[in-house]
């Protein structure tokens, strides 16, 4: 197992979180869905994992490659 950060492609806003710490998700499931000059963009799994944390909020404004959730791959 390693600890993997899930990112965000883009500079906007969070607009939904679509899981919780301790859901297992599976590589390419839709985990956050950030809102970028009026476009809602699905940041994926990038493995099959777990949800260990979420750093964000749903309205809060985020950077390009920054951390959005932090995923244990199995």
């Amino acid at each position: 197992m390693r600890d993997v950060s899930l990112t965000s492609d883009v500079t906007g806003s969070v607009w939904k979180v679509l899981v919780a710490p301790g859901e297992r998700v599976q590589n390419g499931q839709p985990l956050v869905v950030v809102e970028s000059m009026k476009m809602e963009i699905e940041m994926l799994a990038p493995a099959d994992a777990v949800v260990t944390s979420i750093l964000v909020q749903e309205g809060q404004m985020v950077e390009e490659d920054q951390a959005l959730l932090l995923l244990c791959s199995t």
